[in-house]
């Protein structure tokens, strides 16, 4: 275990114990908001460090498997909690917004920053067109209840049920995708390349990963607790509280790594890696969360989205697909992506 590593599990610890100190306490809520998104977003960082170590001992494919599985843990506590207190429309704006920092703002960045180092770089288009077709795929499948609802078909009183089908349909895509990825064709799953990474033990890396996702379960109910009296107290919208917020502090984070391998030319594996996380909001965490949300009490999810939630989904899919699919970037196409994040976030600072 490197340096850098035994610093970010000390950090985690530190903040996951001030979090907590800060909750019984009773604190401010803004300084305890704060401080359990930063804890929350370590945690993110350390859950998918574990994630990528025990998947390089199981192979490749179980790696993607395990990301699909792991990887958005830190997200998942975050909206069950939310959704027991009520916020589905912040959960709603959560996982749109993870979709948004992954395909937009991460993308974007990682392709303006390798850009501006590497000069225009290549990567094999294959991989990159079979997600984004998914995720053009998921996001039709999406836009379905919302038209259902608000053009008052006579689906409009079986939204409930349309929402568990519509769940499940994308669950078995997912399952198609990842066993597609598996055995399907090797090179849509791209592997790091040696030694980028010191190798932990296996009883480490079960340690960090138990570890982790324990707390950040725990950090979750802090956060959440701590986010409606946050949001009021600065004048923060549900909208923008989620989009932005808890989409960042659960997900977005973890995934910089995206933005250090296209720094390293490592293209291919920066560019998948990113749009998978965001395929895999839409196909998995998403649905499992609908189905999840009629048993666990307090609000049900819906797939039926606000008209400007179900636009920034839209653009989050088709800008990214169009700029990937020649297989090359430049640097200005990264800080378009970029600036695009920041105009439909400023959209979304009102509500």
């Amino acid at each position: 275990m490197q340096k850098k590593e035994k610093i970010i599990i000390v950090l985690c610890v530190v903040a996951t114990v001030a979090s907590g100190v800060l909750h019984y306490a009773g604190a401010n809520a803004v300084l305890s908001f704060v401080i359990t998104a930063g804890a929350l977003a370590l945690l993110a960082m350390l859950v998918g460090d574990a994630t990528e170590q025990l998947g390089s001992k199981m192979g490749p494919g179980a790696t993607g498997i395990l990301q699909s599985a792991l990887g958005n843990l830190p997200e998942l506590f975050v909206c069950i909690f939310a959704l027991r207190a009520g916020l589905d429309e912040v959960v709603k704006a959560a996982l749109i917004g993870s979709i948004l920092g992954n395909s937009v703002f991460v993308l974007g960045l990682a392709l303006f920053l390798g850009g501006l180092k590497n000069g225009t770089q290549r990567f094999k288009s294959e991989p990159p067109k079979m997600i984004t077709a998914l995720m053009l795929l998921a996001t039709a499948a999406l836009i379905v209840p919302t038209l259902a609802k608000e053009l008052h078909t006579p689906a409009e009183p079986h939204i409930a049920s349309l929402d568990i089908f519509l769940a499940i349909i994308l669950l078995v895509l997912l399952g198609a995708s990842i066993y597609f990825s598996v055995k399907g064709d090797p090179s849509v799953t791209p592997a790091l390349t040696e030694g980028e990474h010191a190798k932990w033990s296996m009883a480490m890396t079960i340690v960090v990963l138990a570890g982790a996702s324990g707390g950040a379960a725990l950090v979750s109910d802090w956060f959440v607790e701590a986010l409606q009296p946050a949001m009021k107290t600065l004048g923060i919208s549900e909208a923008f509280a989620g989009l932005v917020v808890v989409a960042v502090a659960g997900n977005a984070i973890e995934n910089l790594i995206g933005v250090q391998l296209a720094w390293r030319n490592q293209t291919d594996y920066a560019v998948s890696i990113i749009l998978n996380s965001g395929l895999q909001i839409s196909l998995g965490l998403f649905p499992v969360l609908v189905l999840l949300s009629f048993v666990l009490g307090g609000a049900v999810l819906s797939f039926v989205l606000a008209p400007m939630l179900l636009a920034a989904l839209i653009l989050a899919v088709l800008v990214p697909a169009v700029i990937v699919y020649d297989g090359e970037s430049i640097w200005l196409e990264g800080l378009a992506l970029v600036g695009l994040y920041g105009v439909i976030a400023a959209a979304f600072w009102w509500g």
